[in-house]
């Protein structure tokens, strides 16, 4: 079991979670996971909760291959009136927000977030691990390579596993740094790696949970799926049921995902899979 702060709430880990994609931007590469009002916003997290969404990921950014840097004050604008509406509606639910700037996760916690998911696991902006530790907030480091602009090339290297393994020891002792000793890590499928370096994620997940922290797995309708099977992003159910059935027996902790229903019957069927 795995217990992890989250501002006000208890976020436990005892079995597999889901965590539910809810995205406020124009261009997020899933069309259907968009959403541009507060009665829309509010429906999807109703239907992910009835579906079994431990966590609501809200996001206002997209940061898929050639998206545009809104910035910070852009984010916050979209963000806040979801989250306080999200959050007053269902006060117990856990919401989390994608970001990798300090004053946005700020002002999303005072909002009624509880969890920060930062893509760049405070390599983009150091102090967004002072506001987390302040608030004793959750938080999900993703592994990354480049910055902003280059957050999408592929680096040379030999052993994907291996640079993770090294990257998240150094990261746990950043974040220890700041009071921060729990938290979940992302090996980042789908950002600076090959299509065979996702799958290796996936293969050799187990390998990751030596480092003794929960692991998300975040595959939804990517590009690695789709591409592979010459389909596009929005018949990728299939695609994606599959690698995060794989993911989970592997060891994953968290499911991030655009359909909540498909990956909560997987965590139902597990436990006779193993």
């Amino acid at each position: 079991m795995f217990k992890i702060p989250a501002k006000d709430l208890e976020w436990q880990i005892t079995t597999p979670q889901v965590m539910g994609i809810l995205n406020l931007t124009p261009d997020s590469f899933y069309e259907a996971s968009r959403h541009s009002n507060i009665d829309s916003a509010i429906a999807q997290a109703h239907l992910f909760i009835q579906e079994g969404a431990s966590i609501i990921d809200i996001g206002a950014q997209s940061t898929r291959p050639g998206a545009h840097m809104e910035g910070a004050e852009i984010e916050i604008q979209r963000l806040i009136p979801y989250i306080e509406a999200i959050h007053q509606a269902y006060p117990k639910q856990l919401i989390s927000v994608d970001t990798f700037y300090a004053s946005v996760a700020e002002a999303a916690l005072k909002a009624g977030a509880h969890i920060i998911n930062d893509i760049s696991c405070g390599g983009f902006d150091e102090n967004i691990l002072t506001v987390v530790a302040k608030n004793n907030a959750g938080y999900i480091g993703m592994h990354l390579t480049g910055g902003m602009d280059s957050m999408h090339k592929v680096e040379p290297r030999e052993d994907i596993i291996a640079t993770l393994i090294s990257y998240f020891e150094a990261k746990k002792k950043l974040l220890s740094k700041y009071g921060i000793e729990h938290w979940v890590i992302d090996p980042g499928f789908g950002f600076g790696k090959t299509v065979e370096e996702n799958f290796t994620i996936v293969k050799k997940m187990n390998e990751l949970k030596k480092g003794g922290l929960p692991i998300l797995l975040g595959a939804s309708r990517k590009s690695s799926l789709y591409k592979t099977l010459g389909i596009e992003s929005k018949d990728a159910l299939n695609a994606t049921t599959i690698v995060n059935t794989v993911g989970l027996l592997k060891g994953a902790a968290i499911v991030r995902v655009h359909d909540v229903k498909e990956a909560a019957e997987i965590i139902k069927l597990l436990p006779y899979l193993q």
